[in-house]
Parts: C-alpha cells; structure tokens; sequence
C-alpha cells in the first residue's frame, strides 16, 4: 500500500497541567460521539497543550462548545499513513528538506505492519508541503 498523506483540520486548547483534564474533555466527546482521528497532548509551560484532529470538524466544534471547552483553531496539518518500513518518516522528511519546509513537529507511531504520523509545518509552509508531500 502506498502512503496516504492528507491535509486535516486540528484544533487545540490549553488546560491546567493536573491529572483528570484530558480525561475530562475525551469523555465530552465521545458523549457526543465525535470520532477523532488524531488526538496529541504536551505540556506547554505551566498548562498542558491538548491537539484534536476530528473526523468531522462542525460536529467536533460544537461538541467542544457544549462542554465549554475553548478551542483555537482550525489550523490544518497532514496525517500521513502506510505500510510500515524502515525510513518511512526519514523519506517524508527528506523531501520537506529539500524543498526547504521545516517541520514544526511531528508524532508517529508503528501499530502492527501500519504506520502514521501526524505532521505539523508553519501555517504559511502548509501549501507548498501539500504539494511536495502530494497531499489529497
């Protein structure tokens, strides 16, 4: 299977760095059944920085409403997916690389014989990494 790379919407919101925050807005959601396709947290100073990236942003975005979460965004980013091997995320740095695109961050995980990733770049990068990366 050949990689799959897509733009997406994320959303993010800052929360008390205390146990029970992120737990609190996932059970929001999954109340009202909003399926995530990418979910990333990190502490960001004193407070925690929780990345959302929903299957459906308006159902995501009111979701998020009702339960008085804050959000920021959309910002977009690439949820890049494939067959494991060895250098997959090498390869999609390189050609970043070459096309002189930083990579802002990235997460990526192995699950069984599948990969992904989620890949952020700077807000004005996101078009020409689109295209070096043959985003759908």
């Amino acid at each position: 299977m050949a990689d799959t790379i897509r733009r997406a919407d994320y959303f993010y919101v800052q929360v008390p760095n205390r146990p029970g925050e992120g737990a609190r807005i996932l059970a929001a959601l999954k109340e009202a059944g909003v399926n995530l396709l990418a979910f990333s947290g990190f502490p960001e100073g004193r407070k925690s920085q929780l990345d959302f990236v929903p299957a459906d942003s308006p159902a995501f975005k009111q979701a998020a409403k009702t339960a008085g979460v804050k959000l920021t965004g959309p910002k977009k980013t690439f949820l890049i997916s494939g067959d494991d091997r060895v250098g997959a995320i090498a390869d999609i740095h390189a050609r970043l690389a070459e096309a002189k695109i930083n990579v802002t961050a990235i997460d990526a995980v192995c699950a069984g014989s599948q990969y992904g990733a989620i890949l952020w770049v700077a807000p004005k990068d996101v078009n020409r990494a689109a295209k070096v990366l043959g985003a759908q």
